[in-house]
């Protein structure tokens, strides 16, 4: 792998690590002779949606990113693959991922931060191989491919068909965004992970980091274990003019715990089919039943 990067990169590589993290794709930090510090995404084993996007889509995706202003990494080269499996190379950048340590002591401008990149995120032009709506249908999909019933899930399913609004203008969509995938020092640095981006409802981005699974234990900070809701989503609304309510983010909120849910079972698919053994794999499998209980009680709690 070192001399393949070497001659794709046009540099010797002086070392290479994988760093932790990521669920379905690899990250290594390479340091270049010419002085380079990268980060090569690598694609893993599988995958955990079905619409996750190709690296070199993703790649592309990343480009439309920094070209629209939003504090993402400068995509550098895409490599093919490296290997056996694809991969592209972007700037390393600096700052804490790890959502558990973030919600120890969040910066202060974190939340309208975030707020103000959704904002960019949601004004790039829809690439046109970026898949199209068809949320609910794609995830009943993905829950019946597990193979086994799972009834708070398909009610969750069902309760969320029913409430969400079709009038909304579609936008690029991220798909994934929350703390875990964002680099943050002092400040928001960097957006990561753009797999999941495609073209949807913008309110899917907005609730997304309010789930609590992403809260990482800070529970009373409904936003993502830093903050507060009511000022992230002004924000939102002040640079968008999109008048977004709470009703819609509860809406959206319950469709996160169930994409999570669904998310959960089809990774420990990767251990249990022997695709990609894991423990991990495993313990996802059995923290789906969190998120089915959240979703009820959100629910439960709906006016």
């Amino acid at each position: 792998m070192k001399d393949e990067l070497s001659e794709r990169l046009g540099s010797e590589v002086l070392s290479f690590r994988q760093l932790a993290g990521g669920a379905s794709k690899e990250a290594w930090a390479v340091d270049l002779a010419d002085g380079r510090a990268l980060l090569v995404r690598r694609a893993g084993v599988g995958v955990i949606h079905r619409d996750t996007l190709t690296l070199e889509q993703e790649f592309h995706v990343l480009e439309a990113a920094v070209a629209a202003g939003v504090r993402a990494p400068r995509p550098v080269v895409y490599l093919g693959e490296i290997g056996g499996r694809e991969a592209f190379a972007m700037q390393r950048v600096e700052g804490e991922t790890i959502g558990r340590r973030l919600v120890r002591d969040p910066p202060a401008s974190l939340p309208l931060e975030l707020a103000e990149e959704l904002a960019k995120i949601h004004s790039i032009e829809p690439l046109p191989f970026l898949p199209h709506g068809g949320a609910i249908e794609r995830f009943y999909d993905e829950l019946d491919s597990v193979g086994e019933p799972h009834p708070a899930i398909e009610y969750g399913l069902a309760w969320v068909r029913e409430r969400l609004s079709s009038e909304r203008e579609p936008t690029f969509v991220h798909g994934d965004f929350r703390l875990g995938n964002v680099a943050v020092t002092d400040q928001l640095v960097a957006v990561l992970d753009w797999e999941f981006a495609h073209v949807g409802d913008p309110v899917e981005d907005v609730a997304w980091p309010l789930v609590r699974a992403w809260r990482f234990g800070v529970d009373d900070r409904r936003l993502g274990g830093i903050g507060d809701v009511q000022p992230y989503l002004e924000r939102y609304n002040d640079l968008t003019g999109r008048n977004l309510t709470l009703d819609e983010l509860r809406v959206w909120e319950v469709f996160g715990n169930v994409k999570w849910a669904i998310g959960c079972l089809t990774q420990s698919r990767r251990h249990l089919n022997r695709q990609d053994r894991s423990v991990e794999y495993a313990v996802l499998g059995r923290m789906a039943a969190e998120m089915e209980y959240e979703l009820l009680d959100l629910i439960g709690h709906a006016p």
